[in-house]
């Protein structure tokens, strides 16, 4: 799944926004701009899908932080994808929440999905108005839902897509957007569970709060060569040739534990006397090497805790992975933009002007001109990136 445009009405900042992301994409802006919201909203999407949407929304303290200015009645989002796997054309999918009176509480007012495939009309493929809604199958023929099937608080896409769907092109959507990755800060304290030992068990993509990074580079370190190979090399690049091998020695009740072995040192270090900067390095290294990692990966700040020598081998791992996922970076950084060198990033400005936030997408042309005699990150220090729109 790649996101082409992304519009949105009335969620936190974002009064009124439409952004039409790349395969790589940054997004750049002072503090306080609503960058980050671009990456909340991913993620109340990613909850409507999973049949999550009341927990998220519950979990946000109620619709009142999340609608812009504490005062709009609706939030809307209307995604517009490329193919899902071997299906043909566009999809559009649009979701809009009622808030009901002041309180925290909403209902699903509208839902709608459909598929545009090369030179004909977009078909529907599923249907909503509050308590009414279709689903239509692979001829086109539509089926009612019966209401008592429906719940106020959570999308009809995520409880049409059993093992008994009508239409294979539902349960196809939702599983790529069930599987759209968004990732923060890493917990690195002392008391956190990627310093602690893990159950051992098969897991290929590393969660969005990253409690199983442990349990992800056993699955891929030991079974994946080239995954092996990638986290070599990087290693090498950050912390020079001392760096030997990653273990995972065996805990009590079934556990592994995370260990680095260094070949200056007789004893390995282990997951709870690495250095934060270690544990955030891996964490990066596990989401962008992944041999088979999420459709769309958005990170905020991945350079937070990092040295910025490390910059280039981030940049290196986003840009290859950019072949296969889409990504999305949000940053400060002038060392991470520097670090893409000859490659051009997809860069968006976030604005905030008259109390709300405004996404501005860098020409590339404009771009590629000015990246002739500077460097990408000498031109975010100089404000020039954000004068260019």
């Amino acid at each position: 799944m790649k996101i082409t445009q992304l519009t949105v009405e009335g969620f936190r900042s974002l009064r009124q926004v439409c952004w039409q992301p790349g395969d790589l994409n940054i997004i750049i802006g002072p503090n306080g701009t609503g960058k980050t919201n671009v990456l909340r909203l991913l993620e109340l999407m990613v909850a409507s899908a999973q049949g999550k949407l009341g927990a998220s929304v519950q979990a946000a303290g109620g619709m009142d932080p999340l609608v812009w200015d504490g005062v709009a009645i609706d939030i809307r989002c209307v995604l517009e994808t490329s193919q899902v796997d071997s299906l043909a054309g566009q999809q559009s999918y649009s979701l809009e929440l009622r808030r009901l009176g002041n309180g925290s509480s909403y209902r699903i007012e509208k839902e709608h999905l459909s598929v545009a495939k090369s030179g004909l009309a977009p078909s529907d493929l599923l249907l909503r108005h509050a308590r009414s809604a279709s689903i239509f199958d692979l001829s086109c023929q539509q089926l009612a839902t019966p209401e008592e099937y429906l719940q106020d608080e959570e999308s009809l896409l995520a409880i049409a897509s059993g093992p008994f769907a009508q239409n294979r092109m539902i349960p196809a959507f939702q599983k790529a957007l069930s599987a759209i990755a968004v990732y923060g800060n890493l917990n690195t304290r002392a008391d956190a569970p990627i310093r602690q030992t893990s159950i051992t068990r098969m897991e290929h993509r590393v969660a969005a709060d990253g409690h199983n990074l442990i349990s992800v580079l056993h699955t891929l370190y030991t079974g994946d060569r080239q995954f092996k190979a990638d986290i070599h090399s990087a290693m090498r690049a950050a912390f020079g040739e001392d760096f030997e091998e990653l273990v995972f020695p065996p805990a009590a009740d079934q556990r592994i534990q995370l260990r680095i072995r260094w070949k200056s040192l007789r004893r390995e270090q282990s997951a709870a006397e690495l250095s934060d900067g270690t544990l955030c390095f891996l964490y990066l290294l596990a989401i962008l090497a992944s041999p088979s990692p999420a459709p769309i990966i958005a990170i905020d700040e991945p350079e937070t805790g990092l040295h910025p020598s490390m910059m280039p081998v981030i940049a290196e791992f986003a840009i290859d992975c950019a072949q296969r996922s889409q990504i999305i970076f949000t940053t400060h950084s002038p060392q991470l933009l520097n670090a893409f060198g000859a490659v051009r990033p997809t860069t968006t400005v976030a604005k905030w002007q008259n109390g709300e936030t405004t996404l501005s997408t860098i020409r590339d042309a404009d771009l590629a001109y000015w990246l002739k005699e500077y460097a990408f990150g000498t031109l975010f220090q100089s404000g020039e990136l954000e004068q260019m729109v």
